[in-house]
């Protein structure tokens, strides 16, 4: 960062004198506030109820501009990489600050495909949950776990150490989701296959069998890989910054990174697409097209408890740039699959029509987000809902560790440490 030409002046009612503080700049975006002596120079601290206009670091890995719903990964926009690139294209992008030259790809992929395969005694680890956990409930103890598998690259000092720990989580990850869904279902792990794709190897253990091997559709697997890249990283959204405060008291990568699959579980975050199928589901299940106009009308009262999941961003105020590609991707799948008439497809197209001419839905700039078709997508493949979030945490693991190893390679990186606006009991005894 840049240190400003401009200063800003806090100046109170009280009639102390004026506090200065430095103002810095980044390469785009809006300009920081250096707080940081507030409360010894006036005994205050900031108020920011869910560090809405808090930068709570500095980074270079992603960039979001809501207003005009751009969203870029190291300076590229996520359009041109989810169209020219595959993920592991893009993970090293994340990880590396460049999209790698053919020998760096063949290096990378080479690498994180020979890493695919867990330790032999996870496998019993994972027969410890009940078969109808919540893949997320048994994600997150199997990310955590990793440490007591992986314990030789836990030194968090030591850049070797985040670098191996770095691929055997990017590599192992779509193993151990994989794992967790075969679980639910009863059926024998499928191990890794090193002549494929990260993601078809991904889809291989996903639904093959010993019975059966499974072929890759080319278009699945495209739309998959677009589904990762798209959801690598989103700058400091609230699973990222989890990974960021847990990282910050020295933990080991697996212990931050499982923080992070356990934060994206909440239904807010990376268990909205699981929200938005459920709501088409419903829909269907009570009416589907011909009840689309009354469930509208029924999102815009506020007294019926209706939600419309699927739209609006936190961050977006306007058209979220991942729902076109996704949108597009949907087509796709459909398309190739023979499922062009699909009735939760005309559903959402036919919702997404609505939101996008009534006013009260344009004036609130409730464009559908990158969960409203992603959802679709992965039911078209076979991916059944529950394991939606999960596949989420596999693409977005190489944010986390990205963002992480940002963390610990920044000289001005504390453990973390908020503040609050106490509004308990003042000092009191006890009554004799």
């Amino acid at each position: 960062m840049q240190l400003s030409d401009k200063k800003a002046t806090l100046s109170l009612s009280d009639g102390s004198a004026s506090v200065e503080f430095p103002v810095y700049q980044g390469t785009i975006g809006p300009d920081v506030i250096d707080i940081r002596k507030l409360y010894g120079q006036t005994g205050m601290f900031t108020y920011d109820p869910g560090f809405l206009a808090t930068a709570s670091c500095e980074s270079s890995i992603t960039y979001i501009d809501g207003d005009k719903g751009q969203l870029l990964y190291r300076g590229y926009p996520i359009d041109q990489l989810a169209q020219n690139c595959d993920f592991m294209d893009v993970s090293y992008l994340i990880l590396n600050g460049e999209l790698p030259n053919a020998e760096q790809k063949r290096e990378f992929d080479s690498l994180v495909t020979n890493h695919t395969m867990v330790h032999e005694q996870m496998h019993m680890f994972l027969r410890g949950f009940r078969r109808d956990a919540h893949p997320m409930a048994v994600l997150t103890g199997l990310v955590g776990a990793m440490s007591a598998f992986y314990h030789d690259s836990t030194d968090i000092t030591n850049a070797r150490h985040r670098e191996i720990s770095a691929i055997r989580l990017i590599a192992k990850l779509p193993t151990l989701v994989a794992m967790a869904y075969k679980y639910s279902m009863g059926q024998p792990y499928i191990y890794p296959q090193n002549d494929l794709s990260y993601t078809g190897n991904f889809l291989r253990m996903m639904f093959a069998t010993p019975c059966e091997d499974y072929k890759v559709n080319d278009v699945v697997e495209r739309a998959l890989d677009r589904i990762f890249i798209l959801h690598a990283d989103h700058e400091q959204n609230a699973s990222t910054s989890t990974v960021r405060l847990c990282g910050s008291s020295g933990t080991n990568p697996f212990a931050a990174i499982a923080a992070g699959v356990a934060c994206l579980w909440g239904p807010a975050h990376g268990g909205a697409n699981e929200a938005c199928l459920q709501m088409l589901e419903e829909l269907q299940a009570n009416g589907g097209v011909a009840k689309v106009g009354e469930f509208m009308e029924k999102v815009k009262d506020k007294n019926s408890g209706v939600r419309l999941m699927g739209f609006g961003h936190r961050v977006y105020k306007n058209y979220d740039p991942r729902a076109k590609l996704m949108q597009e991707t949907c087509k796709e799948v459909l398309g190739a699959l023979g499922l062009e008439n699909d009735p939760l497809f005309k559903l959402a197209m036919e919702l997404e029509r609505i939101a996008l001419e009534d006013p009260y839905f344009v004036d609130r700039k409730l464009y559908p987000n990158v969960d409203f078709y992603s959802g679709i997508v992965q039911r078209a493949i076979g991916i059944p809902t529950s394991m939606f979030t999960a596949i989420f945490a596999l693409a977005r693991t190489v944010g986390w560790i990205a963002q992480w190893n940002e963390m610990l390679s920044d000289p001005d990186y504390k453990i973390g440490r908020p503040r609050q606006l106490y509004t308990g009991h003042a000092p009191r005894d006890i009554a004799k």
